[in-house]
């Protein structure tokens, strides 16, 4: 993938490897759209980076995705790359009542979001001469941690329906990417944490992002970064090391 002159839409842009991949594209030359739920850190991001267009949206409500599409359409006809990063990671214990309101988040975000972005954008992409969908799984969905099980799973369905999204548009001029992460440091689950000052822990942010960007320029369709590969390939071994 040609990975300068796009214009690209980011979910999720306002922290972690999200934000890290709107400056990584901006840095190379293309207009960056992101979105986020969090007005104070849009505003931020804006102040420190002009060029970056944001876009405040709660990708978990419905009518928010809609707008946020017909919005794209409208004031960025141009856009041609959709990249699906929203997420939230949740410790959930199945053997006892669970609380639906936090499910219903977490797959909502981390899932059905994604697809409807998808279903919404595909057309529209679709009529462009170059265009991709980035979704970003993580390594969790070949080996769950299994105290977060909603969260493996969310990312285990978004690895099966990548898959099945690739082979929908293959007649198209749109390429379907998945990133997989391994453990990257950045705020992921600061939901379940006590303490909000403290990072998920992994890889650094830099690291992850140099080889998930060499498999995008290289239009390696499923890019499994770092110690993600190990959890692809060994799957029943590792769920077993992780939850000893």
């Amino acid at each position: 993938m040609n990975t300068s002159n796009n214009t690209i839409l980011i979910t999720g842009g306002t922290s972690g490897i999200g934000l890290a991949f709107a400056e990584e594209f901006l840095k190379r030359g293309n207009k960056v759209i992101i979105c986020g739920r969090r007005q104070e850190r849009l505003a931020q991001i804006k102040a420190k980076y002009p060029e970056i267009i944001t876009k405040e949206c709660d990708v978990q409500q419905k009518e928010q995705r809609e707008e946020l599409y017909k919005w794209v359409e409208k004031n960025y006809p141009d856009t041609n790359i959709l990249m699906n990063n929203a997420g939230v990671q949740l410790a959930v214990d199945i053997t006892t009542p669970i609380n639906l309101d936090k499910i219903y988040s977490e797959v909502e975000t981390n899932f059905i979001a994604p697809v409807h972005l998808s279903s919404l954008f595909s057309g529209f992409l679709a009529a462009k001469k170059n265009a991709s969908i980035i979704n970003i799984s993580s390594g969790l969905a070949f080996a769950p941690i299994a105290f977060m099980p909603i969260y493996c799973a969310t990312k285990a369905a978004i690895h099966s329906v990548t898959m099945s999204l690739r082979f929908q548009l293959r007649n198209t001029n749109v390429k379907v990417f998945e990133i997989v992460p391994p453990s990257v440091d950045t705020e992921l689950g600061h939901e379940r944490r006590e303490d909000k000052t403290q990072t998920h822990g992994g890889i650094p942010v830099a690291e992850f992002l140099k080889e998930a960007m060499e498999g995008i320029e290289n239009d390696v369709l499923e890019t499994a970064v770092g110690q993600a590969k190990g959890l692809r390939a060994k799957r029943e071994e590792m769920f077993s090391i992780m939850n000893k």
